[in-house]
């Protein structure tokens, strides 16, 4: 069975080889990158399961390079970063990671997350048995197969944890979803109360469907209890 490969991109060589270490004890491939342009190398000609990317290095930084690989490439990025900011977290969510943790960082805790997102990325690309239907609400077309979205003939560009989320909520139109229960279906881990992910993926998300520019509100929110999605 092939071993997952994970690429450590992180100019401080220190921390890098620290992942590096016991994430091989996880019995995963590790690669290293000390800069955003040898990361964006070895992405493109080698086959990379996960990234682990800091936000400050040299040639290209981090925001840089996951808006690169974001056009081909649809593996888990996981930013690593001592930017502790909210500003810096929904940046980097926004552009397209998966998961954000800040320096200094727990070992273990890395190790658990980078397990959560492999798992859920396998599963995902699974090979299907049968056809998904597409969900259609007039101007609104999610096709779960192809995993596109497109708003009044327009491709709209989502991240994969954006499409999860909208696929899961346009999936039972009305229901209401605590940010608990997103979190545990689309993260596959459990849930922080102060964790403000789902939050910042539904705002990027309600940007990139134009529901200000619209005035059409497809996501919902459903004060003191989560959000529901609105088939009209």
């Amino acid at each position: 069975m092939k071993r997952v490969s994970i690429l450590v991109a992180d100019d401080e060589k220190e921390i890098a080889d620290l992942i590096a270490i016991h994430l091989q004890k996880e019995n995963y491939h590790v690669i290293q990158a000390s800069d955003g342009q040898e990361a964006v190398h070895i992405i493109e000609t080698q086959p990379i399961d996960l990234l682990i990317l800091d936000i400050m290095m040299p040639e290209m930084d981090g925001y840089e390079v996951t808006r690169h690989i974001r056009e081909q490439y649809h593996m888990p990025i996981i930013f690593l970063s001592a930017k502790t900011s909210d500003f810096n977290k929904v940046h980097g969510l926004a552009v397209g990671a998966d998961d954000y943790i800040t320096k200094p960082f727990n070992t273990m805790e890395l190790a658990a997350r980078v397990n959560a997102q492999l798992r859920r990325f396998m599963v995902l690309n699974q090979p299907k048995t049968d056809h998904q239907s597409s969900l259609d609400f007039g101007g609104l077309v999610i096709i779960p197969d192809e995993r596109t979205v497109t708003l009044y003939d327009e491709i709209i560009g989502l991240t994969p944890k954006e499409f999860d989320i909208l696929y899961l909520l346009a999936s039972y139109p009305k229901k209401v979803f605590s940010v608990e229960n997103i979190f545990r279906k689309v993260w596959g881990e459990a849930y922080f109360e102060s964790d403000n992910t789902v939050m910042v993926h539904i705002r990027t998300l309600r940007k990139k469907l134009k529901e200000d520019a619209r005035k059409t509100k497809w996501i919902k929110t459903v004060w003191g209890v989560g959000y529901t999605f609105d088939g009209k």
